[in-house]
């Protein structure tokens, strides 16, 4: 699929009907945030919140990536947040196969119109969708990853931090790391270095 300008892309995705989740979204979630932008966080999928509001985490598991974008220095106004399906599965299950390779030609106009140079990947849909179809995120979490001339941090999706409050310190560290790579490129950038 080919969009001329964002509007289009978001006409397209506000009228979508590539797959059934469509049929009991109330809201489509494309993101939110500058374009274009130097990060890009990339999730699952809108949850209970997000289908009410229309907006990206902004439920509880929003509270948790509020939380780990301060310790770590970063204002989450000044990056872009979506998910690789932009409608809420039923009942907050996790996306089908299908559901994904629907929603991916949006996902892939969004990074070339947002041009981000770091790409996170929260949680193992995100980082199968755009890093390796194989990936768990329990073994890449943390890792860098380079592809296009684009990083690629994955860590654990913030819901997973819900459940499972022992990886908010592994989490919390992934975020550190990218503040340190973002710090390093915007160092880069300003002194003429590619």
């Amino acid at each position: 699929m080919d969009f001329k300008d964002w509007r289009c892309l978001e006409e397209k995705v506000k009228s979508c009907k590539r797959c059934p989740l469509s049929l009991s979204v109330k809201n489509i979630v494309l993101g939110e945030g500058p374009i274009p932008a130097t990060v890009m966080l990339v999730g699952e999928a809108p949850g209970a919140v997000e289908d009410e509001v229309g907006r990206p985490f902004v439920g509880p598991a929003g509270e948790i990536l509020n939380r780990l974008l301060a310790a770590s220095g970063l204002k989450r106004e000044t990056l872009y947040i979506t998910n690789v399906v932009k409608c809420r599965p039923p009942g907050n299950r996790e996306p089908r196969p299908e559901e994904i390779q629907a929603c991916l030609p949006y996902l892939k106009a969004q990074i070339g119109f947002i041009r981000p140079h770091i790409i996170v990947c929260l949680g193992s849909v995100a980082a199968r969708a755009l890093i390796d179809p194989e990936a768990r995120i329990t073994q890449i979490r943390g890792k860098i990853f380079c592809r296009a001339g684009i990083y690629f941090l994955p860590t654990f999706h913030p819901a997973a931090l819900l459940r499972d409050g022992g990886k908010k310190l592994l989490a919390l560290k992934d975020f550190k790391k990218l503040k340190a790579l973002w710090d390093k490129l915007e160092k880069d950038l300003s002194s003429g270095v590619s």
